[in-house]
C-alpha cells in the first residue's frame, strides 16, 4: 500500500510539473506573437500624401505653426489672445498687406501678416464660439 501511494504521489508531482511547463510555454508563445506582430494604429497607404491639417487661406505651405511667439522687446503672442490685446501690444504699424477673410464654422476667420523688428509671422483670428470675440486661433512663422 505504501509503494502504491509513493508512485501515485510521484505521478501527481510529474503531472503538475508538466502542466506548469505547458502553461509557461503557452504564455511565452502569446508574448512572442504579440511582440512580433505590429498592428497599425492608423492605416497609412504609402502613395497617399499625408495632410496633417488644413492651413487657413493666406498661409504659405512652408509656414510653421507655433503655440506662442516671443518677440523682441518683451512682447508675447499666445494662442487664445483677443484681437484687442494684440493690437495694443503690437500696434497697427506692424501689419503688412491686407487681411484674408474666410468663413469659419463659428464666424469669420481673419488671416493677417505682421513684421515686428525683422520677425515675420502670421496670426489667424477667429471666434472660439458662435457670436464670440475673435481670438488668436493659430500663429505661423514664415
Amino acid at each position: 500500500m505504501e509503494a502504491t501511494r509513493v508512485r501515485f504521489e510521484s505521478l501527481v508531482e510529474w503531472a503538475v510539473a508538466a502542466a506548469f511547463i505547458a502553461a509557461v510555454l503557452a504564455v511565452g508563445s502569446v508574448v512572442v506573437r504579440e511582440i512580433r506582430t505590429v498592428t497599425a494604429v492608423t492605416p497609412v497607404i504609402a502613395r497617399e500624401p499625408v495632410q496633417l491639417s488644413e492651413a487657413p487661406a493666406g498661409v504659405p505651405s512652408r509656414a510653421v505653426s507655433v503655440p506662442m511667439l516671443l518677440l523682441p522687446g518683451g512682447n508675447e503672442v499666445h494662442v487664445g489672445d483677443p484681437v484687442a490685446t494684440i493690437a495694443d501690444r503690437l500696434g497697427p504699424q506692424v501689419i503688412v498687406g491686407s487681411d484674408v477673410v474666410e468663413r469659419a464654422p463659428t464666424g469669420e476667420r481673419i488671416t493677417r501678416t505682421y513684421v515686428h523688428e525683422d520677425t515675420e509671422f502670421i496670426l489667424v483670428f477667429e471666434p472660439f464660439e458662435a457670436g464670440g470675440k475673435p481670438r488668436v486661433a493659430a500663429i505661423y512663422l514664415k
